[in-house]
Order: C-alpha cells, then structure tokens, then sequence
C-alpha cells in the first residue's frame, strides 16, 4: 500500500505541477537558474566521462577483435552503435541520477526542512509549480547534453584507435558510417526525453515530501537516486522493446 501510496502522490504532484503558475516575470528567472545549475552545470563531468568511457569501449572492442579475416572498420561501427544506443543515453542519465537527481532532492528537502515551502504555501504560491517546473523546463534540455556526450564518446573512441594503433582513422571513419540507420537517432532521442522527465520529477517528489531533520535530508537524497536509477533502467528496457522489436 505504501508504494501505491507514493506513486499515487507522485502523479498527483505531476499534475499539480502544471496548476496554478507562477508569473512569468518570476518564472523566467527560475527556469534560466536551473538551466545553468542542471545542465551547464553538468557538462564538465559528462564530457569527461564520456570521452574516456567512448575510448574504452573502443579499445575493449579492438582487443575481441583479433581474427585476421574480420575487417578493422567494426571497431567504429560497434563504437558508435554501443555510444549512441546505450552509454550516451542511458549509462549518462544515471550518473546525472547522482549528480542532479542529489541536487534537486537536496535542495528541495533543504527548504522543507527550514520551512520555506511552508512560507510559500501561506503566501498561495503554488509551491510544487514554483520549486518543480522550472526544473522539468531545464530538463527538457537534456538531450544537448546527450548529443555532446555522443560525440565525445565517439571522439574518445578515434583517439583510442589512434594512438592505441588498434585499426587507422580512415577505417575507424568508415566504421561509423557504416550502415548508419537514422531511427537510432530517434530512438536515443526519444529515450533521453523519457529519462530526462524522470530526472527532474522523482527527485523532486523526494524532496518535497520527506519529512525530518537534516540527516532525512541526505537519506532522502539517496533514495531518490535508487529510485530514479530503477525507473530510468525500468523505462529503457520498455522503450527498447516497443521501438526496437
């Protein structure tokens, strides 16, 4: 009953979100707020992740490559298919699980805590629409930094094969396009938008109705991140099967 309790609130708060808005003047200034924490903000870890991750999944590919009959150009092709498919999308989102999901639970958890949601509330602000949709705004920018994440990755994965001299960049070239299907595109696109809406709504949930101290605060805060984690592995297995099958 407790997690059909939660999850009933957690629409609820969905759709109270979209309730009552805040005025645009006051609004505007939030939204740009969180782009810069949540996205700006994150740019400098996932680029970094993802172009050494992209290198090691090229390397690993090269070193399983080792028949003389298998032509080097796969290892571009199983590069970009691995980055674009899986580890831009979905490896990414669940580190921004941690980084931002901690974020917006904290800070939301922080202002229960000093009562400034409860300041809010006497004022008539719709507080879920003040505190949450400014976030799920930013969010929606999220696949800017997909699309960073998948060029770096694949960038990470050239710079491996060269200077690792597992195959030459014309082959490593030749790899990527090779039998490019632009759905794939979509596919990963429509996955980041999916994970990017549960990025900005769990964690808010568990900040804004945990109750406690500040040691609830950090418990809060790791909650969110399991929970989020699971529904965005929960979520590309579905899209995976409805887009791909």
């Amino acid at each position: 009953m407790t997690y059909l309790h939660n999850i009933g609130a957690y629409f609820i708060m969905i759709k109270d979100m979209f309730r009552k808005p805040t005025r645009w003047s006051v609004m505007k200034g939030l939204i740009f707020k969180e782009i810069d924490d949540l996205i700006i903000g994150s740019m400098g870890i996932v680029a970094f992740i993802s172009f050494f991750v992209g290198g090691v999944v090229t390397i690993q590919t090269a070193l399983n490559i080792s028949n003389p009959l298998i032509p080097k150009y796969l290892v571009g092709f199983a590069t970009r298919q691995s980055v674009i498919l899986e580890f831009a999308p979905t490896f990414i989102s669940i580190i921004m699980a941690g980084k931002v999901g901690s974020y917006i639970t904290s800070s939301i958890g922080t202002m229960r805590v000093t009562e400034q949601i409860d300041a809010l509330e006497v004022m008539g602000i719709n507080a879920i629409n003040y505190l949450v949709f400014p976030k799920f705004v930013a969010m929606m920018f999220y696949p800017f930094v997909i699309s960073i994440a998948m060029f770096l990755g694949i960038l990470g994965g050239l710079a491996a094969c060269v200077y690792g001299g597992f195959t030459t960049v014309e082959d490593y070239v030749r790899g990527v396009q090779e039998d490019f299907i632009p759905f794939h595109m979509a596919y990963a696109f429509i996955k980041t938008f999916v994970f990017a809406f549960l990025l900005a709504t769990i964690p808010s949930y568990y900040g804004y109705f945990m109750r406690g101290g500040s040691l609830e605060v950090g418990k809060a805060s790791t909650t969110a991140f399991v929970w989020t984690s699971v529904a965005i592995i929960l979520s590309n297995y579905l899209l995976t099967q409805m887009l791909l099958s």
